[in-house]
């Protein structure tokens, strides 16, 4: 059994390759998909499909628009989501990430650390599993193999 995985998270570091890799170590049959992870890729696609906007609120509007059907497309086709949730940056996508998830009822496993379980307890208590760091979540996947 080949599980798809829909990682979640900000793109700003390399979380996602930690997550693939130690997938792979442990020889999980699993395979990921994520958000556009080239940030400049994200911002410039819509009118990279469209054409140059009159200013940055359309720019913005269009390039969501294109990147929304990504993740809607790649995340119903997964089988489980996990969403990362950084101390570093802003966690807007990762929010609506994990709550599109849970409202189509995919399995979601948050990863938050401990300074954020007051700011996400709503939202981690509609998840099926919160843990605080990536080895956690890859137990958490291992564990359905057993």
């Amino acid at each position: 059994m080949n599980l798809v995985v829909y990682l979640a998270g900000q793109i700003h570091d390399d979380w996602r390759e930690q997550v693939e890799q130690k997938a792979k170590e442990r020889n999980l049959p699993l395979s990921f998909v994520s958000p556009q992870t080239n940030h400049d890729r994200s911002d410039d696609i819509g009118e990279s499909i469209v054409g140059k906007q009159p200013n940055a609120l359309w720019r913005d509007e269009v390039a969501s628009q294109v990147n929304n059907f990504r993740t809607e497309v790649l995340m119903n086709k997964a089988d489980v989501v996990i969403a990362l949730f950084g101390e570093e940056y802003r966690q807007w996508n990762t929010a609506m990430d994990a709550s599109a998830a849970i409202t189509l009822g995919k399995p979601t496993i948050i990863i938050r650390s401990e300074k954020l379980i007051h700011p996400l307890k709503e939202l981690s208590n509609k998840a099926n599993v919160t843990v605080e760091n990536v080895d956690q979540a890859i137990d958490v996947l291992a564990y359905m193999f057993e």
